[in-house]
């Protein structure tokens, strides 16, 4: 037992002489200072207490302090990724919205374009001439000149003199045509002149056109008997047009017969040509 005793304390006091004099002080420092925080903790004083409780305190906050940095800088590097997140979300879904109105808008579209092309054929079917449907590319409009430019021509047997409708309403002839496209001449230009029907009154004259969108007749009888209302239709007078075809009706202004035509000319997309009649002009 002795032996060993003497083991240790050689054992002790030569790692104390292993190192320097500042370094044994500050171990033998900080075992003393163990040896006392560990004694006061035994004591159970009120003063003790309220040291030990500040002591406590301090190092809580301190703590607690401590980790404020590093939340705020976690915090900021949430809020900075969700704004970066939420703008790429923004963006997104206006890409999204645009492109579901764009197929709003195409599908709006196609549903007006699929309507009138419905009632062109059953335009076509329920008529007992032979109809050609053509779209409208060019609406050539001025003072005097009012036409349309289609997308037929010749690839589809189309002549001079052709009839030309909106639905089952006559809005002018065919003028020219072109292998791929033909020139519509409307009822209000000025170069147009139409023989037409009056009902009930059954009067004969000429429609004519003055570059305005309501056309005139002119060439009446002076006991015509036209009124107000009255159905202004296509005469069929030297076999030039098929008689019949509803044009639009009588306003009496005066001394002067206008028609309001039965097609808005501004609004037409489709129109049906009658293939029945060719290359008869006036």
């Amino acid at each position: 037992m002795d032996t060993r005793r003497e083991d240790v304390g050689i054992s002790i006091r030569s790692a104390f002489l292993s190192k320097g004099t500042q370094q044994r002080f500050s171990l033998f420092a900080l075992v003393v200072l163990s040896c006392v925080l560990i004694f006061l903790d035994t004591l159970d004083t009120k003063p003790l207490n309220k040291v030990r409780s500040f002591v406590k305190d301090v190092v809580f906050r301190g703590a607690l302090v401590s980790t404020y940095p590093s939340k705020s800088l976690s915090n900021f590097s949430s809020f900075i990724g969700d704004h970066i997140n939420l703008y790429k979300n923004y963006n997104q879904l206006i890409e999204e919205n645009n492109n579901l109105k764009n197929n709003i808008s195409k599908s709006a579209y196609l549903e007006l374009e699929n309507s009138q092309l419905r009632k062109l054929i059953e335009e076509q079917v329920a008529s007992s001439s032979n109809l050609l449907s053509a779209r409208v590319m060019l609406d050539k409009q001025s003072p005097y000149l009012n036409s349309f430019v289609i997308n037929i021509g010749s690839n589809k047997n189309i002549k001079n003199g052709m009839t030309v409708l909106d639905g089952k309403n006559f809005i002018g002839r065919i003028v020219d045509v072109n292998f791929f496209s033909s020139r519509v001449l409307l009822v209000s230009d000025l170069n147009s002149k139409i023989p037409i029907l009056s009902e009930p009154s059954g009067s004969h004259a000429i429609l004519s056109g003055h570059g305005a969108e309501v056309p005139e007749l002119e060439y009446l009888s002076d006991v015509h008997g036209i009124k107000n209302g009255d159905k202004i239709y296509t005469s069929g007078k030297e076999g030039i047009f098929s008689p019949g075809i509803p044009i639009g009706e009588a306003l009496v202004k005066k001394n002067i017969i206008q028609v309001l035509l039965f097609s808005d000319l501004n609004q037409i997309t489709f129109v049906n040509i009658d293939l029945s009649k060719s290359d008869k002009e006036k």
